[in-house]
């Protein structure tokens, strides 16, 4: 069981009113420690509402965000990155840039093993673009390769 000393860094879980950021704010993202670094695991978030803006136009777009990532001392909170991916609402950028800022922003964050970012962006225009960006530490790289190669087979 976890005490409240291992939650103090935890703000966003259980405040009584949460505020909805307006523009990009990787600044509220949030960690708590990994009970069990010795393990290897893979968690994963699906993010079905994520929402951007066209850089060019300023129209919506629409996609669903996968994130999967193996830990190492840090994990993210859900809530705050609920509210992190939130913050994307109303930030111009192209679906590809979207991808790769979340993923940056995850490894600066939490150093995880290996991380990896799906975006499975609604059509606009005929066409669906499936961006996918992964970071891997030095024994993670045949992970990283492989699953770039099978992402880009499957799409």
């Amino acid at each position: 069981m976890r005490e409240e000393k291992d939650l103090k860094d935890i703000t966003l879980l259980g405040a009584s009113h949460t505020t909805y950021p307006t523009d990009y704010a990787p600044e509220v993202l949030e960690t708590f420690d990994n009970k069990h670094p010795e393990n290897e695991y893979l968690v994963t978030f699906n993010c079905p509402e994520f929402t951007s803006l066209c850089p060019k136009t300023g129209q919506p777009d629409f996609a669903k965000i996968i994130i999967n990532y193996i830990p190492r001392v840090k994990m993210v909170e859900s809530k705050s990155l609920k509210l992190y991916l939130f913050s994307f609402r109303n930030h111009g950028d192209f679906h590809e840039d979207c991808v790769n800022i979340i993923m940056k922003d995850l490894v600066k964050l939490m150093d995880p093993k290996y991380l990896e970012v799906i975006g499975l962006f609604t059509p606009r225009g005929g066409i669906s673009i499936y961006p996918f960006a992964n970071y891997a530490d030095d024994e993670h790289k045949d992970l990283a390769k492989q699953r770039m190669l099978m992402n880009f087979r499957n799409e």
